[in-house]
């Protein structure tokens, strides 16, 4: 405010002696002096050239910037005209919006090579009036379907017009569904559809997904052998390295000329180390055999409760013992088609898996129920245990993975193995510091 009242006051001062410049001039006139009213006239002549080429590049400066902002042009450079404070505040707030735009393009320029680096084909639609014109799409999106980036929606129903009848039949909202597209002129492919749509400062955006079904399994496929192949050497390790440290003592012993008492007790306890550690190699290769040569399921009509039942009575002692108590709340007469053996194995492994979790709880109880909807059967085993924790519930259905001191690490990975052979699947959930497991079985 000091600094515009400063430009105000030179510019009051500039008029004041303009005018005082006249009134001499006038005044030489009128004494006879000409020539010296003559200079007199010259002088206010250049003081207002000066002050109109003041204002004018004032005006021009002012004009300049505020042009550039409303444009968000900022490449102009006022280095020159900096010296002038008074326009301080003025280049203070283009330098400010300057650095907001720079900072922005960066993080939009960050987003976009993120964006593009996605293996998930991308397109950002955005309203304009009542059409859409493409906000962005991403590299993926372009190579994976073939589609020039192109800046108009119905340059892309062109292109692709199987995805864009699905998104228009649904009028641009939420979607989340499967679509078979043909890519490059081959064989169709299915992807996952998931759409979005959203309002950002009065914008109307639409958001659009898509996932190679593909990809998506063959990634977890990946994910899957890394981590078994991890499993299966951290065993491999644990058995071989102590076996090559004793059968390599073995050998020092034996190479004496004469064995003592002690030599012979060591090669005893030797021989049993490696004895304990081979039953337990052969036993992990076996659980491995189970799982890759898990046998196809020799399917009857079976009734759920007497299936449940028949599980109960095999584990009735062990609930007696850890003095478990078996909710069972199946009441409806239930039948599905199903391999009785491999589905009482799951149940077992299921139950077993409780009893072990309730270990360390004051109140043991195993809830057990049935429901049907919708063609589905779901058989649901809940526990009060200790539950899973964060940490491991991704891994709780790997080959080998356990908890448990002793424990092969291979009943939720065959019983998982067995559902899925039946068409169905397994998961579990955490429902008010509860553990359940559900099975669910499609009907045939």
């Amino acid at each position: 405010m000091f600094k515009k009242f400063q430009a105000y006051k030179l510019l009051f001062l500039r008029l004041i002696v303009i005018v005082a410049a006249i009134e001499i001039s006038i005044y030489f006139f009128k004494i006879g002096l000409v020539f010296t009213g003559v200079f007199g006239i010259f002088i206010v002549f250049l003081i207002f050239r000066e002050m109109y080429f003041y204002i004018r590049n004032f005006v021009f400066v002012y004009d300049k910037t505020i042009a550039s902002i409303l444009q968000n042009d900022f490449t102009s450079d006022f280095s020159k005209h900096k010296f002038n404070k008074i326009y301080n505040d003025l280049f203070k707030l283009y330098d400010t919006l300057k650095n907001k735009q720079n900072e922005q393009v960066s993080k939009d320029i960050i987003y976009r090579s993120i964006l593009n680096n996605i293996e998930t084909g991308i397109i950002i639609l955005q309203k304009q009036d009542i059409d859409w014109n493409i906000f962005l799409m991403n590299e993926y999106f372009s190579k994976q379907f073939n589609v020039p980036k192109v800046s108009k929606w119905k340059y892309l129903k062109n292109q692709l017009p199987s995805l864009c009848e699905i998104i228009e039949e649904d009028d641009f909202q939420e979607i989340k569904t499967s679509i078979e597209i043909s890519v490059n002129e081959q064989n169709k492919q299915t992807f996952v559809l998931q759409a979005s749509r959203t309002e950002i400062f009065e914008k109307d955006y639409f958001i659009v997904l898509l996932d190679s079904i593909q990809n998506v399994v063959e990634k977890k496929e990946k994910d899957a052998w890394v981590n078994l192949m991890k499993v299966i050497s951290h065993e491999l390790l644990n058995s071989i390295t102590p076996i090559r440290s004793i059968c390599q003592n073995l050998h020092d012993l034996i190479e004496q000329d004469s064995l003592s008492a002690e030599d012979l007790e060591d090669i005893k306890n030797s021989v049993e180390t490696m004895l304990r550690r081979s039953n337990h190699l052969q036993k992990f290769v076996e659980g491995y055999r189970k799982l890759a040569m898990l046998p196809s399921p020799k399917k009857e009509k079976i009734e759920v409760q007497h299936m449940i039942d028949c599980c109960l009575q095999i584990m009735n002692p062990l609930f007696k013992k850890e003095e478990i108590e078996v909710v069972n709340s199946i009441f409806l007469k239930r039948w599905i088609n199903v391999d009785l053996h491999q589905m009482e194995q799951v149940v077992i492994n299921l139950l077993t898996n409780s009893v072990n979790a309730l270990k360390n709880s004051s109140q043991k109880l195993i809830f057990i129920s049935v429901e049907t909807k919708e063609n589905r059967t779901y058989i649901k085993i809940t526990d009060n245990g200790n539950g899973i924790e964060k940490e491991i519930e991704n891994k709780i259905f790997l080959p080998f993975f356990t908890t448990r001191n002793g424990g092969a690490g291979i009943g939720l990975t065959l019983s998982k193995n067995i559902i899925e052979a039946h068409g169905g699947y397994i998961s579990f959930k955490t429902e008010e510091e509860k553990t359940v497991f559900e099975i669910c079985l499609m009907e045939e």
